[in-house]
């Protein structure tokens, strides 16, 4: 069923807004509008403009949290005051900023040697004292790199006519890295000739001193030794917090509660006028919610509440809110995956959980596999709250009901006997027609009942949402529904044996419901006094309304036998579990147990998963598109 919203507002002292949250509209579910742009016939409003006082310490402490390892296993310790949790998330960020001051230098000064050691590193192959070399007087260095393709030239010219010496370094995939030297006299000469091989220079220390090997080892110790330093200090970071794992969990909580509630401005406006400033809340609520409230903030002075009745003029539709039995709640997953009902639709759900469960149970009727989809489901469910779980599991209770009733368990169909029959071999005799499966022409019944259903479903709709085209001259409507409940009854007369109706009758009954639904247009204009918009010729009308009318026969035509899937997909699972008991030497007297445990899993995962999407196809396409459109919008509550 679908909840009763009312819509109210909500107004006091500006200052008291925080009050109202906490104490009021945190107890109830309402679905908050935007002040500004509801409430367009009220003057003087402005938005809130405050910072959130709670953002700031809201956001340091789920740092905080993130800290700890399995937070959601630690039982948080009783709720502070706002006072007492301001001074605690400053305490504590005192104690954990400390920390990371500490691990910022080091990790500043391990930046530092690294850069140091990168800059070091393709140099390490070099065997000199660079506490030496870099401070020769008559002579020259340029570290640096030099492409592959040109290094092997650097021996011709320093073997020719340059007075230099090259030592080599590191070498990757690109370049080779190394140092060159060279008297002071001949530097530029020299300079020139490394610039035209692409060689480029690396800014070397000057402080260094000792091999490059000895000051790369000596760095990267002491990059461990800092490695080590900040492994200890984020370890005291994570025991510091830990140890006040509760503590913060509590503290959370209340700021992320604080800050919603104080965020409940974006939604609010201010009105200011002689008597002060003053909030303005408003918002869709339960009619129960409703009188609650109202009951509960009768005495309070600061709280003015009034409740809208000319709804739909000023605020449009209401969202919906669902509330069925336990038993149906999963099947509002269907309902939302299609769209929710509006205000004024039937809330489909029962019908779906009647239909779903009743109909997968005949598809999938086998008494031990409906066992294990209903515990299975249930135990799912149960522990998980999973939708789809607890539709699979009270889907599984039909299966087993219509299990029993074709005497079949596990597919062995000789150890029960059939309490209604078997699909697969029973047969009927019909007139013209000959025998036929007796669970296809069920099937078919069934499938006509189910659409007079939707029909009447349809009906009800219409009259709800004051649409009188739709009530009288729809192919769904009561022409609709006279006219198939019709050829329905001839087909059953026919069928059985019995006299058929007179042709005059059969006349008005064919005849007068299809010039309705032709004539729906103009019928439907006559009955709210409406005008033509448009001049239409009448031949033009007659042509289209012919054509839209073969369609909306053909459609009652295949909506109809679309439903022989259901005897079909009934007669394929018994015959699927022929085959695994074939295969497992069932007929021998002696199965595979092997064999029937695994054709059991992959018949009832399978044709499981098929079965479930070709009912929800029968309740989509061939019920809901009858009378159901799912134009709501879902109650969200603040």
């Amino acid at each position: 069923m679908i909840v009763k919203m009312q819509f109210v507002n909500i107004t006091g002292p500006q200052e008291d807004i925080d009050r109202v949250m906490e104490q009021y509209l945190s107890r109830y579910e309402i679905q908050l509008e935007p002040a500004l742009s509801e409430l367009k016939t009220t003057e003087n409003l402005r938005p809130f403009v405050e910072k959130n006082p709670y953002k700031d310490a809201l956001l340091k402490t789920q740092e905080f949290i993130s800290y700890l390892e399995h937070p959601d296993q630690i039982t948080p310790d009783p709720a502070l005051n706002k006072k007492a949790i301001f001074s605690r998330v400053h305490e504590i960020d005192l104690a954990y900023r400390e920390l990371e001051e500490k691990k910022k230098s080091l990790l500043s000064r391990r930046e530092d040697l690294t850069k140091r050691l990168k800059l070091l590193d393709p140099f390490r192959p070099l065997d000199c004292d660079l506490s030496q070399a870099l401070h020769f007087r008559y002579i020259k260095h340029r570290f640096g790199r030099i492409p592959i393709e040109y290094y092997h030239k650097i021996e011709d010219y320093l073997m020719d006519d340059i007075s230099a010496i090259f030592l080599e370094g590191k070498q990757d995939d690109n370049y080779v890295y190394g140092v060159y030297f060279a008297a002071a006299t001949d530097t530029r000469k020299i300079d020139t000739v490394f610039r035209t091989l692409h060689f480029e220079r690396i800014a070397f220390p000057e402080d260094v001193t000792g091999s490059p090997e000895y000051n790369c080892r000596d760095l990267e110790y002491h990059i461990r030794k800092l490695n080590k330093q900040l492994e200890a200090l984020e370890q005291r970071t994570i025991e510091m917090l830990t140890k006040r794992g509760p503590e913060l969990l509590s503290i959370l909580n209340q700021l992320q509660t604080l800050s919603h509630n104080f965020d409940v401005r974006k939604l609010a406006a201010c009105v200011e006028d002689k008597r002060g400033n003053s909030y303005l809340l408003c918002g869709w609520m339960s009619e129960e919610n409703v009188q609650r409230f109202l009951k509960d903030s009768a005495n309070d002075e600061k709280v003015f509440v009034v409740v809208e009745d000319d709804v739909d003029k000023y605020f449009g539709e209401p969202p919906t809110q669902l509330k069925n039995p336990k038993l149906f709640k999963p099947f509002e997953m269907f309902i939302r995956m299609y769209g929710m009902p509006a205000h004024n639709e039937l809330d489909p759900t029962i019908f779906v959980g009647i239909t779903y469960a009743f109909i997968f149970g005949v598809m999938f009727g086998d008494a031990g596999q409906g066992l294990c989809l209903l515990i299975g489901g249930g135990l799912l469910y149960h522990f998980k709250k999973i939708p789809l779980a607890g539709i699979i599991s009270i889907a599984g209770i039909f299966s087993t009901i219509f299990g029993f009733l074709f005497g079949s368990v596990f597919g062995f169909e000789d150890i029960l006997p059939a309490l209604w029959l078997r699909p697969i071999n029973h047969m009927t005799t019909l007139p013209f027609i000959g025998k036929l499966n007796t669970i296809f022409i069920v099937a078919v019944a069934f499938g006509m009942f189910i659409i007079l259903l939707a029909m009447i479903l349809h009906i009800i709709n219409a009259l709800k949402s004051k649409d009188p085209g739709n009530t009288w001259f729809d192919p769904n409507g009561v022409a609709g529904l006279i006219f198939y409940g019709a050829a329905v009854l001839v087909i059953f007369l026919f069928m059985t044996g019995h006299k058929l109706p007179a042709a005059i009758l059969l006349t008005v009954l064919f005849v007068v419901p299809l010039l309705l639904i032709l004539f729906k247009e103009p019928l439907t204009r006559k009955l709210i006094h409406q005008k033509a918009t448009e001049k239409e010729g009448i031949g033009m009308f007659l042509v289209q309304g012919f054509f839209e009318l073969f369609e909306t026969l053909l459609s009652y035509f295949s909506n109809t036998l679309s439903f022989v899937r259901i005897g079909a997909f009934a007669v394929s699972h018994a015959a699927m579990m022929e085959v695994v008991l074939m295969l497992s030497g069932a007929e021998a007297g002696s199965p595979n147990w092997a064999i029937v445990v695994l054709g059991n899993l992959f018949v009832c995962g399978m044709e499981g998963l098929v079965v479930g999407i070709q009912v929800l196809r029968l309740e989509y396409y061939e019920m809901f598109s009858r009378f159901y459109k799912g134009t709501g919008r879902e109650f969200k509550p603040y």
